[in-house]
């Protein structure tokens, strides 16, 4: 299946929130608000991308 640029980003997106929910769990570290705490607008806008891009797999794994 080839994958396009929409795909690839989605994909990366919803890597990076498994990883960060990952440490959060292990160890309490959340890495989005480590490296974005400081503009808190920036660090919603990525939960959000990394939401949209769940749904968006869930959409491209049915297709």
């Amino acid at each position: 299946m080839d994958m396009n640029a929409l795909d690839w980003i989605a994909f990366i997106l919803v890597v990076v929130g498994a990883v960060n929910w990952g440490l959060v769990g292990i160890g309490g570290w959340n890495l989005v608000d480590m490296i974005l705490g400081s503009i808190p607008i920036l660090a919603k806008i990525v939960y959000i991308l990394v939401g949209l891009s769940g749904l968006y797999m869930i959409y491209f794994i049915r297709k």
